[in-house]
């Protein structure tokens, strides 16, 4: 399918890896003008090598920041001041129990989570209304609504975004801006996957049992049962940044397994 986004150019934070890096991989291919994100220049400039690797005669720059500050996300928009779709891709998670979660913790999982986005957001927003086109898309989390109770810290932020990206939303009446959230679910991203190596490992198991028993007793009610790949959400946040898609806006997108029951 041709999405249409020949000429647009494209900021994906958290691109380095995991589904950061496979929405930019997928925008690439698509003929966007891709930036990517990292912390490191050396990460960057290897999620960059992966992508021409891939598409040869693709767009893709990058620019290396850390979106926890104010700082980082100045960075940012000083090296690209005028995009067409921003995908709040960055962010962090850690199991961790309720009890020993510190106030530092909490305003770390904020600052990483929620305010890298509401950062650029607000600086990118208004120059999209003024050109009456552009996506912005946050990737939140099924956590967002069955929050984990093995990191409630997590689970406060990616419910955050949904609330930003709604309000957001109401914003955009009559024009041609959208503001969504995407839901993954466990997805088999870098950190996902070295957590079940290092869990089977100290469990003496496989990583497919490991697999197995995550999806038996952390998330049952997965209709899928098994991680999904980056590139599944890749290819559906591509289509939620293109022109086809003008008609969602202010939603919250399943893209998580069939794990939350509810039907709305």
């Amino acid at each position: 399918m041709n999405l249409h986004l020949e000429g647009k150019k494209a900021l994906v934070t958290g691109s380095t890896a995991g589904i950061g890096a496979a929405i930019a991989s997928v925008l690439a291919r698509e003929n966007a003008d891709v930036i990517v994100n990292g912390r490191t220049q050396k990460r960057v400039d290897e999620a960059i090598e992966k992508i021409k690797k891939e598409s040869p005669n693709a767009a893709v720059t990058g620019v290396a920041a850390d979106l926890a500050t104010a700082e980082g996300a100045k960075t940012v928009t000083d090296f690209a001041p005028e995009i067409d779709i921003l995908i709040n891709n960055m962010g962090i998670f850690e199991p961790k129990p309720f009890a020993d979660i510190s106030d530092e913790d909490w305003l770390k999982f904020f600052q990483a989570n929620v305010m890298s986005g509401v950062r650029l957001s607000r600086f990118y927003f208004p120059k999209m209304i003024a050109k009456n086109w552009g996506r912005i898309i946050f990737v939140s989390s099924e956590s967002a609504v069955n929050i984990p109770s093995e990191m409630i810290h997590y689970g406060m932020t990616k419910t955050a975004q949904i609330a930003v990206a709604r309000g957001l939303a109401e914003t955009t009446v009559g024009t041609g801006v959208t503001v969504n959230t995407i839901l993954p679910g466990p997805t088999a991203s870098e950190g996902v996957t070295t957590f079940v190596s290092q869990m089977a490992e100290q469990q003496k198991i496989s990583n497919e049992e490991m697999e197995k028993q995550f999806f038996e007793t952390a998330r049952p009610s997965s209709l899928l049962k098994r991680f999904i790949e980056p590139s599944e959400i890749a290819e559906f946040t591509a289509f939620i940044s293109s022109p086809l898609s003008s008609a969602t806006n202010g939603a919250a997108l399943r893209a998580e397994g069939g794990l939350l029951r509810s039907i709305t």
